[in-house]
């Protein structure tokens, strides 16, 4: 009975932001009904699962993003707070480069992962700044998705691929990409004009420490966003960049859920991976470029 409730729940929540969706079938309007599905006019159907969200996706994938890593970054996020200084940075540009005359913020986070990072953000711009914001989180990972509806409600969450995203045009204030792969013309498709779009890629000393530890060559240890920079600066109109570099003091139980959460460690042998929990505590360094542009005109 709860988990129907939690459908319910859920369905009743996007019922009220149904005008955002656009079939990714055939491209037309859709509606929630009986509180159960999403159905587009021309009747092709997305049920609502049992923990709230609802699956948008034409095609299976597999990826490597599981439910442990899902729980790692929640977990390195949530109680390591490894990313707090950088989310409370978003929510104030949000806050200084958005209409303070919106009467509802909609902010739509691609690769939002298991929700986190959205649920904070939009915390902040809600409580600190005083706007209401309707949250949207996509991913093409369900069980990112599943875990991010089982934790955080009053949003929307979607299996979704960024190639083709179940959105009409022009329907967010505000997107996020967040060390996540991008779809430029998606996103000029899906922004409001003078819509903001926040990037943030990592700079070349992010996660230095573990790179170094993981890999012998130098072209491993060092990184280069110059081309991700440029891309961006071709795709937007330019707004502001700035870069936010920072070190935290991670324990074993954090350095593990580090560990879990990265690709990095995907293609290194397990037991060079397990000796990067020697130390007790290890200072891990965040380092990051905010890229933000508006909606090409």
């Amino acid at each position: 009975m709860l988990q129907e409730n939690k459908r319910i729940k859920s369905a009743k929540y996007v019922s009220h932001f149904e005008g955002i969706f656009a079939c990714p079938i055939c491209n037309s309007s859709m509606k929630v009904m009986e509180f159960k599905s999403l159905v587009c006019s021309n009747h092709h159907t997305f049920d609502f699962a049992k923990q709230g969200y609802v699956n948008l996706m034409t095609h299976s994938v597999n990826t490597k993003y599981s439910k442990g890593l899902f729980e790692a970054r929640r977990k390195l996020i949530t109680e390591g707070a490894f990313y707090k200084p950088l989310i409370h940075e978003i929510a104030k540009m949000i806050d200084e480069h958005t209409d303070k005359t919106e009467e509802i913020l909609s902010i739509l986070d691609t690769g939002c992962g298991e929700g986190s990072h959205l649920a904070d953000i939009c915390d902040i711009v809600r409580s600190g700044f005083f706007k209401s914001v309707a949250g949207v989180g996509i991913d093409i990972s369900k069980e990112g998705i599943m875990a991010a509806s089982k934790r955080y409600s009053n949003k929307i969450w979607a299996v979704a691929d960024l190639a083709n995203t179940p959105f009409k045009n022009k329907q967010f204030d505000v997107i996020l990409n967040i060390l996540s792969l991008s779809n430029y013309a998606e996103f000029n498709r899906l922004l409001t004009s003078g819509g903001l779009l926040i990037k943030i890629v990592p700079q070349s000393g992010y996660l230095k420490e573990l790179r170094e530890h993981l890999f012998h060559h130098p072209e491993k240890q060092n990184y280069s966003n110059s081309e991700t920079v440029k891309r961006f600066n071709e795709r937007f109109q330019f707004v502001e960049s700035s870069r936010l570099s920072y070190t935290i003091n991670l324990n074993k139980f954090s350095l593990e859920w580090l560990v879990h959460m990265t690709p990095l460690t995907w293609s290194t042998a397990e037991e060079q991976v397990k000796s990067f929990f020697n130390e007790d505590s290890t200072q891990i360094t965040v380092d990051v470029d905010i890229l933000i542009g508006k909606h090409a005109i």
